[in-house]
């Protein structure tokens, strides 16, 4: 086993030095002007198109990503990659075309807030209390699993102080500096990991080649490809426990997808920070393109270990740090390791800035204090990202003992996701949704999810996704036609988007889409 040298641990306190210096410089208040709630929770809506496209990568490309489809990627080939592909660049565009021009138009901090407008309180607040609770529980705890396994890995550090450690840098800037922090920060820290992995597949490759007496990246993913042919098909049987092409071509995957783009608040959060739709779109065709570059990162290292390491795995969520600690030259080892714990809080970051505008804008000056200040609103924000990262530190060690932690979060948020998905199609594309059908959707979500999971065990949870939406799709057209009265009409006319979208948006998503159909009839 090879170890770090101390030039790695200097690149790594380095890196995170500038990081985190970058980080507080962004977050300065200019003189004369006191921070506000769009500040800190939107960034003051002033994001560039580049800083839009490499955060939303950045954050998605965190811990759950890297190290969680890498360990599926070892176990069952590269048809994750569809995770990257459909289910993030295609659907990235989808959401840049159809969704984000509503959302821009109300000028909305929040999702649970588009609800308010859409159909009324009582929808918005469930929903919140939904999210917060996912966020909470689901999200944070599993990022924080997946970095704590990937420090004791690679440095040896044991997972309850990994997970301390993870919260506490989380904590330094993000309740200081809020989204503005996290999103230039994600932009140095993506450059670095689409580097740093890179290198992995590039040096991984060339290992695989030396390994039949080869030389040569190219040859090494050829020679791949034949020792591992089973590994190499992005279409598996309709019974895959994880990866059944129904749930992928067809079903539950573009639930998964359309609701974790499209009404996922830490996500797009950023393109509601955005200076205009123009500027937003160009973000999102920015990160599409990204996405195809990170799924090779994403999928490829774990077939690579697969082949030259697997004897020294012993869980599937090690394959990644196991490859960074073997392969990489002195000094890279300690740049990707420091690139990836900084992605780590990255994700950390936007997801508790999500829970503190949900919970500050939507409950907070929604039901408790009506009348806040913008300097409360500030400081309500700050102490829920607090006690969201405490709440995630006591929770974590119980989740980082599960293994499969890439398929615990699609699992366990595709009991919520259906139901939000719902909603949110119809309430953005069908005027006759009404907030009763609205309502008892988001009610019905969880139990529906539930009842096929005890009742049908055997179903791919993609499967089941698909089904719940279907379902509860069924629920609210049937709800939505009894009401005669559907006070929603006049506002969904209000979100209509008076600008187009750009030559440049339409031709860029024509290419990405192109590209992944070629890559799909290849590797079928």
């Amino acid at each position: 086993m090879k170890h770090l040298e101390h030039l790695d641990y200097v690149i790594f306190g380095l890196y995170f030095f500038i990081v985190i210096g970058v980080a507080m410089y962004v977050s300065r208040k200019p003189k004369g002007h006191e921070r506000n709630a769009e500040d800190y929770f939107l960034a003051g809506r002033s994001l560039p198109w580049w800083i839009i496209g490499a955060s939303l990568i950045a954050s998605n490309i965190s811990t759950e990503q890297i190290i969680g489809m890498n360990g599926t990627a070892f176990e069952s080939g590269v048809a994750v990659i569809s995770y990257s592909l459909i289910g993030a660049a295609i659907t990235i565009l989808i959401v840049g075309k159809y969704f984000l021009p509503k959302f821009l138009e109300g000028k909305i901090y929040s999702m649970p807030e588009f609800l308010k407008k859409r159909f009324n309180k009582k929808v918005s607040i469930l929903m919140s209390v939904f999210w917060i609770l996912v966020y909470v529980f689901v999200n944070l705890t599993s990022v924080l699993s997946l970095g704590a396994i990937t420090l004791e890995a690679v440095l040896g550090i044991p997972i309850i102080y990994s997970i301390i450690g993870l919260a506490f840098v989380s904590a330094i800037y993000t309740i200081y500096g809020g989204l503005s922090a996290v999103a230039w920060t994600d932009f140095i820290q993506v450059g670095v990991l689409i580097l740093g992995g890179l290198a992995v597949v590039w040096i991984g490759l060339d290992q695989v080649a030396i390994k039949y007496s080869g030389e040569g990246f190219i040859e090494g993913m050829a020679t791949l490809i034949e020792v591992q042919p089973d590994k190499f098909h992005t279409v598996l049987p309709a019974n895959h426990e994880e990866l059944p092409w129904t749930g992928v071509f067809l079903g539950g995957l573009w639930i998964a997808a359309l609701s974790y783009w499209g009404c996922n608040q830490y996500i797009i959060q950023r393109a509601l920070a955005a200076k205009s739709l123009k500027e937003a779109q160009h973000g999102l065709l920015f990160a599409a393109v990204l996405s195809v570059i990170v799924a090779v990162i994403i999928v490829i290292p774990g077939v690579i270990a697969s082949e030259l390491f697997s004897g020294q795995i012993t869980s599937r969520d090690q394959a990644f740090p196991v490859l960074i600690r073997e392969l990489l030259p002195v000094g890279y080892s300690g740049l990707v390791i420091a690139s990836l714990i900084a992605a780590i809080i990255s994700s950390l970051n936007s997801m508790c800035n999500s829970v503190a505008t949900i919970f500050t804008m939507d409950i907070y000056r929604g039901m408790i204090n009506t009348n806040a200040s913008q300097n409360n609103l500030v400081k309500t924000g700050r102490i829920v990202t607090a006690v969201a990262l405490l709440l995630a530190i006591i929770v974590t060690p119980a989740v980082a003992s599960m293994g499969k932690l890439f398929s615990f979060i699609q699992e366990y948020t595709g009991f919520v996701t259906p139901g939000v998905l719902c909603i949110f199609l119809t309430g953005l594309f069908w005027k006759k949704t009404t907030s009763k059908a609205a309502l008892w959707t988001v009610l019905l979500t969880i139990p529906i999810s539930i009842a096929f999971k005890t009742f049908l065990p055997q179903l791919a949870f993609l499967n089941r996704m698909m089904l719940t939406f279907l379902l509860l799709l069924l629920i609210t057209i049937i709800l939505s036609l009894k009401d005669k009265t559907p006070e929603s009409e006049l506002n969904l006319d209000k979100l209509e988007s008076r600008e187009e979208s750009s030559l440049l948006y339409n031709v860029g998503a024509f290419v990405v889409i192109a590209l992944i159909a070629v890559f799909y009839v290849i590797f079928y």
